[in-house]
Order: C-alpha cells, then sequence, then structure tokens
C-alpha cells in the first residue's frame, strides 16, 4: 500500500457505530469534513464532540442493519464511509455499499494483513499521525499492532518537535534568497545547512527571532565561502 493524503473540506464523511473506535474516527476528521455519525448509541466522548462543534459533527440516532446503510449512503453523499461497528455483517454491506457509490471506504474491523492483497483502491486505511502544523507525520502498522502504532507515535512527537517552526522558516528563507536571484545550487545548500543546523533548531526553541538570526548567521556562511 502507497500512503496517500486527501483533503476532506468541504466534504462529508459518515460513520457506522459510535463506540470508541468511531468516536476516534470522528474526531480525526471532524476538524476538517461534516461528520455525520450513525449510531443507537454513542461513546461520551463523541457526544462531548458534537455538543462543542454541532456544525462540524451530527449525531444520528439510528440502528441500521445490512439492508438499511446503502440508504443511508445515497441520502448523505458521503466522500468516505467509515464502517466501524460491533456488527461483520453491518460493516461489508457498508463496505459494499460506499464502493458501489464510488465513495471511499474505511472499514475497521478488517486490517491490511487480513485483506491478503484483495483491498481494492477507494478501500483505505486511516493512519496515526503526528503533527506540529504545517508537518504532518502519518504511520501505520497494517493493523498488525496498534499497541506499535502508538508507541511509535509518541516517540515521533518527541523527534519533531519544533519541525512546525522549522518548516515556517525555511520556506520564508527560501522565498528570499530566490528572490534575491542566489544561484539554485547556493540556495538549496543553504537551506540544507539550516535545517540541519542544532544552532537553529535551538534558537527556535527560545523563540522565532532567535531562530532566524543562527539561520541568518548559516546563510551568510554559504554565500560567503
Amino acid at each position: 500500500m502507497i500512503p496517500l493524503y486527501h483533503d476532506f473540506t468541504g466534504e462529508t464523511v459518515l460513520v457506522f457505530g459510535g463506540g470508541a473506535v468511531g468516536s476516534r474516527k470522528a474526531s480525526r476528521f471532524a476538524n476538517e469534513a461534516r461528520v455525520v455519525v450513525v449510531s443507537p448509541a454513542f461513546d461520551d466522548r463523541l457526544v462531548n464532540l458534537a455538543e462543542a462543534d454541532s456544525e462540524s459533527v451530527e449525531l444520528v440516532r439510528a440502528a441500521p442493519d445490512a439492508e438499511a446503510v446503502r440508504g443511508w449512503i445515497d441520502r448523505v453523499d458521503p466522500a468516505l464511509v467509515v464502517a466501524a461497528t460491533d456488527d461483520a455483517a453491518v460493516n461489508a454491506a457498508a463496505e459494499a455499499a460506499a464502493l458501489d457509490a464510488d465513495a471511499l471506504v474505511n472499514r475497521t474491523d478488517v486490517s491490511a494483513a487480513d485483506r491478503s492483497g484483495g483491498r481494492g483502491a477507494r478501500s483505505v486505511v486511516v493512519p496515526a499521525t503526528v503533527e506540529d502544523d504545517p508537518i504532518r507525520v502519518a504511520l501505520s502498522t497494517g493493523g498488525t499492532s496498534p499497541a506499535l502504532a502508538k508507541a511509535l507515535r509518541e516517540r515521533i512527537e518527541a523527534e519533531i518537535d519544533g519541525a512546525g517552526a522549522m518548516a515556517e522558516l525555511s520556506g520564508e528563507l527560501r522565498a528570499e534568497l530566490k528572490g534575491r536571484e542566489i544561484a539554485p545550487e547556493k540556495r538549496r545548500e543553504a537551506i540544507r545547512r539550516v535545517v540541519r543546523s542544532e544552532g537553529v533548531w535551538k534558537g527556535l526553541q527560545k523563540g522565532d527571532s532567535y531562530g532566524r538570526q543562527e539561520a541568518d548567521s548559516v546563510i551568510e556562511e554559504v554565500l560567503t565561502r
């Protein structure tokens, strides 16, 4: 499988299942998409999420069987369907109906390993993510070890601390060097030196201005060599 990013801005995500898994999935998409959750009961965290952001999250108290899920997909017209119930027949029906409707589908009760190569292009995995805006790292164990995914996420969180500020700074510097008509090879070398400089990373921990001062020194050294 090849990881891809998908923009769900303005789209609808339909989640079948309001338990812990459905709640977690809804939370992942609520910041970007409209999320509709269909379930006979809802996890407390999901209720709190809907109360805090009623425009993005809609809870529909219903218990669709395998035959009824198609009707929900037709009504909601989602870009992504998440099958997160504890009923394999309902999840399978939701998956089939989503694929028939040309929607993406994430079936939570079947791992990538269980598929044995049978997963279609619109059947997707939602990986764990670590973010330091605008940096985002996605990781997946193919559903084989959620505990490992959690452990790796915690390690990566520590590793990328401050990466967002570095991304913003290096982007600004790249644009400035291009505006000064610095030769591309010198420009690339300067930015490489900046992002690998311990001094710049440490400066950013103190504040953007400190990081900028350190970066300017690194760039000046590269340009005057």
